[in-house]
């Protein structure tokens, strides 16, 4: 168990959830990747929760376990010599801080481009005592995860019959993607200062609410608890954990290139656990120069866009200078934007 050197926890966002739920949601859509009934399953999920689970998704568990221990490994350091690795700008260690305008969390991070070249700079300055073990576990990881990605993204198009079927996995596999890979470690929280802050049910916020800009993302954590999803009517639901599958999220992206049909899932994590959680986060991106608009082989006759068309740069951009919470498509809505 790792316990960090951390400020006073009342540092720290706390919420207290309006609706709260009793014990994990256990109706998260599963999805086995060599089912059959595979694509249909995806498209309902993401229309209805914008969150699945899949197994069956041919990840090696011997090349997950191996990541994981690297990151560990790290996390376990000095925080002298973590601090040295960063801090992110917008890639490197984090610690706290989340992003520019002022959110906090019960975290640290490492955030890495997908660029091979540049993860394995990287990796030199992070894992000092194996960089080359750690550089081909993450290229490897990554690889199989953008691949188990684009499966899955080629599935939903075969599904809805959007020709090509590659109009949406091209962009992950583009060699101008602007995709990342985060590394997130939520510290076990000293059990005195946990009550302390559970007065009136509150929690500790390790990752605040937010949607996802990119199209999709994968997450895979250990057997920890913390991973939370908002449902339709606003109810916050626990995520069951399960650390040898992976869950997906709809991106804002995706929400916009199927006008709506799709919904980007707010999620969050709470730090609610004397365990320490870690988890990896592949966030599948588009080109910067990519224009952000429905697919017009999924718009219907006579239906029009709900958002404004706009570049993935320009949208980044955007999100970029707002809070977690914020709610980032709202100004490219044409009824209810800017």
């Amino acid at each position: 168990m790792v316990v960090l050197s951390q400020p006073a926890l009342e540092d720290f966002s706390v919420i207290k959830t309006c609706k709260p739920t009793s014990g994990l949601f256990n109706d998260i859509p599963v999805i086995d990747l060599k089912d059959f009934k595979a694509k249909t399953r995806i498209v309902e999920a993401c229309e209805e929760f914008g969150f699945f689970k899949v197994i069956n998704h041919g990840v090696s568990m011997e090349l997950v376990a191996k990541l994981e221990s690297e990151a560990v490994q790290f996390f376990k350091l000095p925080q002298g010599d973590k601090d040295r690795a960063g801090p992110p700008n917008p890639f490197g260690y984090g610690n706290k801080r989340i992003g520019p305008n002022g959110d906090v969390g019960w975290v640290e991070y490492l955030l890495f481009g997908t660029n091979p070249e540049f993860i394995s700079q990287k990796s030199l300055s992070i894992f000092q005592q194996s960089p080359e073990g750690f550089r081909c576990a993450v290229n490897e990881y990554i690889s199989a995860v953008r691949e188990m990605m684009c499966e899955v993204l080629e599935m939903v198009t075969d599904e809805l019959k959007i020709e090509p079927r590659n109009v949406l996995s091209r962009m992950l596999r583009d060699e101008k993607s602007d995709s990342f890979f985060r590394l997130n470690h939520y510290p076990a929280i000293p059990f005195s200062e946990l009550q302390a802050v559970r007065v009136s049910g509150r929690n500790v916020v390790g990752f605040g609410e937010h949607t996802d800009p990119q199209i999709i993302s994968a997450v895979r954590s250990n057997n920890t608890t913390g991973l939370q999803i908002s449902l339709r009517d606003g109810a916050w639901v626990s995520v069951p954990p399960d650390h040898h599958s992976f869950f997906i999220n709809v991106g804002d992206s995706l929400e916009v290139m199927t006008n709506g049909r799709f919904k980007s899932v707010r999620h969050r994590v709470l730090a609610d656990s004397l365990k320490s959680r870690v988890s990896m986060v592949y966030f599948g991106g588009p080109p910067l120069g990519e224009k952000i608009t429905p697919l017009p082989s999924l718009m219907e006759e006579g239906e029009e866009s709900l958002y404004k068309e706009f570049t993935w740069c320009e949208y980044k951009n955007s999100a970029y200078k707002t809070r977690l919470g914020d709610n980032r498509l709202r100004l490219y809505e044409k009824n209810g934007g800017n």
